[in-house]
């Protein structure tokens, strides 16, 4: 069944027919479990992981972490109000020089003793003015980090979804090498059976069994392996997908969406890849780094009142009552504290200077990133095309050994070769359809377009901006929107 599904590929000219064809075929044998169950797709397991990937959600939420970074700046410039109050008992005794005594000419003294209750409230408020532009360029510096967690973000969605797409075409093709391989085993057993029948008339020798006998144990082996090698490639998937493999169906290559010339790509990844724009955002946060330092020589300038009202303030006098209202304005004049603030600044200017050589170092490996993609993926379509042709020679060789092995002209040894080259050439096609796929994946995320909606998965695609927009202007409450 599996070779003529493989022989039934091989008579589509059209690349694209081949590769639906082979896959398909090698795929029939994808039922991992006996009961019926519903096939899985490519992009319905992608949007698997897109909703419940652990780790993208984990980067999902350090997003909404970063969003507060807002709000928590723009209280800089906010009012501040606090109230403090006070009260408990209160004894006090008093001595109090009274002149001599006229007996003894000692001192002489008075006592007062004072038992009492005080207690009162003060309301303090202040408002800043100005503060050397600290707040201000805090808020932006918060922005840029709330961009550059975005970013960061859109390049762990195209890890998991990258993972995710080789961990299904892992499966895929470790299915069908199990499956090779298991049907290399029922041929090996044929074909040893066949020679010792011939031993035991003379056809052949003995030394011909024992070679049919090593490649059926090496057969074995190798069918051993691949079933290890299955289990890992289920293991990954069900890590990245989160659930296990059932039946998969064969996948295709999304070729379609990437630009079709190397220039053209490498110019959109320098413009749209997640970690160039990661970094530029990255530069804009150093960059505003040093305008908060800055800030630390400039003057500022703020708004102080409070209200106080106290009881039983005045020693010994129980019933007293006190009222104040006050009113000023602060003005603070930095000359020098120390040499601190110099540092700072230096120090922020340094960290500006490292984080523009990283964007450079972003470009240059997102740059090589889509070379090194395309020429995997050009490779892949180049073996696709060998591989076709080395499957179709390899059969025809095989049936000749055959024939010519019936009639004396060739050994045993020459047919398990030409078994096991026809294996090969299988094996290498599965693995070139596999590279396939894979590789039009990552040249996609190579150019910063491995996205939900850009490959059409099936799920609401997650946008960051909604928290943003819920917290940024947000000035009181500790309850986050989702209600925790």
């Amino acid at each position: 069944m599996l070779r003529a599904g493989w022989r039934r590929s091989q008579a589509n000219d059209s690349l694209a027919g081949m590769n639906a064809a082979v896959v398909a075929t090698l795929a029939a044998s994808l039922c991992l479990a006996t009961a019926p169950v519903r096939a899985e797709s490519i992009l319905g397991a992608l949007a698997r992981a897109y909703d419940g990937n652990p780790d993208l959600n984990q980067q999902r939420a350090a997003v909404r972490v970063r969003d507060e970074d807002s709000p928590r700046a723009l209280g800089g410039v906010r009012p501040k109000a606090s109230i403090s109050a006070s009260a408990g008992p209160q004894f006090s005794t008093i001595k109090i020089p009274a002149g001599r005594q006229q007996l003894t000419n000692g001192r002489a003294f008075s006592y007062d003793k004072y038992t009492g209750y005080p207690r009162g409230a003060t309301l303090n408020l202040s408002q800043t003015l100005f503060d050397g532009g600290k707040t201000e360029n805090t808020v932006r510096q918060a922005e840029s980090g709330v961009f550059a967690a975005r970013a960061t973000m859109r390049l762990t969605e195209q890890a998991i979804l990258q993972n995710g797409a080789t961990a299904y075409m892992n499966v895929l093709r470790d299915t069908a090498v199990l499956s090779l391989r298991k049907n290399n085993i029922t041929v090996l057993e044929e074909q040893l059976r066949q020679t010792r029948d011939r031993f035991d008339v003379g056809d052949v020798t003995r030394t011909d069994v024992a070679q049919a006998e090593a490649s059926l144990e090496q057969g074995r082996s190798d069918y051993y392996a691949a079933q290890a090698q299955l289990k890992n490639s289920v293991a990954n998937y069900r890590q990245l997908i989160g659930v296990e493999p059932k039946r998969l169906e064969p996948a295709q290559s999304i070729e379609r969406l990437l630009p079709k010339s190397l220039d053209t790509a490498i110019q959109i990844a320098l413009v749209e890849h997640p970690g160039v724009a990661a970094a530029l955002h990255q530069v804009d946060v150093t960059a505003l780094a040093v305008k908060v330092a800055e800030s630390a020589l400039l003057p500022s300038l703020s708004v102080n009142a409070s209200v106080s009202q106290q009881y039983d303030s005045f020693l010994g006098e129980p019933y007293t009552r006190q009222f104040n209202a006050t009113a000023s304005g602060q003005l603070n004049i930095p000359i020098y504290q120390g040499g601190t603030e110099y540092a700072n600044i230096r120090q922020a200017k340094e960290q500006l200077g490292q984080t523009r050589l990283n964007a450079d170092l972003q470009r240059d490996s997102v740059r090589a990133s889509v070379v090194s993609s395309y020429g995997l993926l050009d490779t892949a379509k180049a073996q696709i095309v060998s591989g076709q042709a080395a499957v179709k020679a390899a059969e025809i060789a095989l049936a000749g050994v055959r024939e010519e092995a019936k009639v004396g002209q060739r050994t045993t040894l020459d047919v398990l070769n030409a078994q096991q080259a026809l294996l090969n050439a299988r094996v290498n096609l599965v693995v070139a359809q596999r590279d396939r796929v894979v590789a039009s994946y990552a040249a996609l995320g190579s150019i910063g377009r491995l996205s939900a909606a850009e490959i059409g998965l099936d799920v609401a695609v997650y946008d960051p901006s909604v928290h943003f927009e819920q917290v940024k202007n947000k000035w009181i409450g500790v309850e986050t929107p989702d209600g925790k």
